[in-house]
């Protein structure tokens, strides 16, 4: 299977709320580093246990916004909500034998456009 594959079978099982399912696309030594808050989740037993653990205002629903592979490494940009709140992550994964090893994952949190530029951009909203 294509590293590509690989990584929108994940996606396509992390929207079925079963982590332990989805921690399965990935290897026993998976790593995956937030590096916004500076932490780093080892293993995939971890990453199941910390999503069904994450407080949630109802069934999380992702959404791929966009995917871009170029061998091992695919990138996505996902959009995420519980219903309540949403959020969008970039994921930049490293995919060796069939399995996801390592994730790098940024969470930006959006925010108001500066009224200075407002003469030269439209809003998408």
């Amino acid at each position: 299977m294509e590293p590509k594959d690989v990584v929108l079978r994940f996606w396509e099982t992390m929207g079925t709320n079963d982590f332990e399912a989805a921690s399965r696309w990935l290897s026993e030594d998976f790593e995956l580093i937030w590096p916004q808050s500076g932490e780093l989740i080892r293993g995939r037993a971890n990453f199941a246990a910390l999503n069904t653990h994450y407080p949630a205002h109802g069934r999380w629903h992702f959404t791929i916004n966009d995917l871009v592979a170029e061998g091992a490494k695919v990138v996505s940009d996902v959009s995420v909500t519980d219903g309540e709140m949403t959020a969008r992550a970039i994921t930049f994964s490293t995919v060796q034998d069939g399995k996801i090893s390592r994730q790098v994952e940024f969470w930006p949190d959006p925010y108001d456009p500066p009224a200075w530029r407002a003469e030269w951009v439209e809003l998408l909203k």
